[in-house]
């Protein structure tokens, strides 16, 4: 699959998930190029601005299983993954598979459910297999899990551990919608919802096929270094106790790639990284106590690193610019 295809098949999707999603276009986009990346996404956001939407219309509209778990303090980690159940007729145990062995996994509330099935998650979101009674299941690609919280109401919950946010890739917020955006919403919830009349516009070939050619766009060396330095900036910054680790370095790296070719190019600029800094690195630090007290936040450590650190200029981007003024 060319970039071209995939920015086609991007349009696609997109218009699909809008039809649900009103004027979220920027958020729709860093979660499709999450998903392109290979990796999940965390939604949290105050209840009610359409997160489980969201899921729901990206898994409809690429035509992969989809499964829901509420998650809930009494869930055990064999509802997520399966259990093993005796059949009497033959004699032997049967594995029944759980929710985890759909393509995409929507884990609504993932901060109400225990660390014990929070950790249920974590080799399936890293490795795409499943270890149940000593057997290990391949999940079936392309894999998928959207994970939602809402980060007001933390009575009764479980944060998730610095290890199982890096698990994310992504986290994202949709944030309130305008006055117009929500008469348009109330427009269009008049007579139903649109969720239930989402087909899918792409199949799970095409899927793989474009996160197959998003990791051929090419990365200069200048855009690499660049991204280095902001991910090693963020370890010696003065309010950070634990900076980005190398799973955040390649996640931005990745990300970059995916949101090039869905703009349909083959190669990445600075700009790609410095729109997807926040997403990808805002939850992966943790700042020092002391400047928590100062109302400081990983938002806005991030958008110091990207102000500090100096943007390079691609040999690409140079001679785009001196055809342009050719012209």
């Amino acid at each position: 699959m060319t970039v071209h295809e995939v920015a086609e098949l991007t349009q696609r999707v997109l218009a699909n998930m809008e039809k649900v999603i009103i004027g979220k276009r920027t958020v729709l986009m860093i979660a499709w190029a999450a998903y392109l990346s290979e990796g999940h996404i965390l939604l949290e956001d105050v209840p009610g601005v359409a997160k489980t939407m969201l899921a729901r219309a990206l898994a409809r509209s690429v035509g992969c299983t989809f499964k829901r778990l509420q998650c809930t303090p009494d869930l055990l980690p064999s509802d997520v993954t399966g259990v093993s159940i005796f059949n009497q007729k033959s004699g032997e145990f049967e594995f029944r598979p759980g929710p985890i062995f759909a393509q995409t996994l929507l884990a609504d509330e993932i901060n109400r459910a225990t660390p014990r099935t929070q950790s249920a998650l974590l080799e399936a979101m890293a490795e795409r297999r499943v270890s149940v009674d000593g057997q290990t299941y391949l999940l079936k690609p392309p894999f998928l899990v959207i994970a939602t919280q809402n980060p007001i109401d933390q009575e009764g919950t479980f944060p998730l551990p610095e290890a199982q946010l890096d698990r994310f890739l992504v986290r994202l917020s949709l944030g309130y919608p305008t006055l117009e955006e929500e008469g348009q919403m109330l427009q269009r919830l008049q007579k139903g919802h649109p969720i239930d009349e989402i087909k899918p516009v792409a199949t799970a070939d095409e899927v793989l096929a474009a996160q197959a050619a998003v990791r051929d766009v090419h990365v200069d060396e200048k855009v690499r270094r660049y991204i280095l330095d902001i991910i090693h900036a963020s370890r010696e910054h003065e309010d950070v106790l634990l900076g980005a680790s190398p799973r955040a370095t390649l996640a931005l790296y990745r990300t970059a790639q995916a949101l090039a070719a869905i703009q349909e190019r083959d190669f990445v600029v600075p700009d790609d990284v410095k729109r997807l800094a926040i997403p990808v690195l805002a939850h992966r630090l943790i700042l020092k106590p002391e400047s928590r007290l100062r109302k400081r936040t990983p938002q806005l450590v991030v958008q110091e690193l990207v102000a500090d650190v100096r943007v390079p200029v691609t040999d690409r981007q140079r001679a785009l610019a001196e055809d342009y003024f050719a012209r």
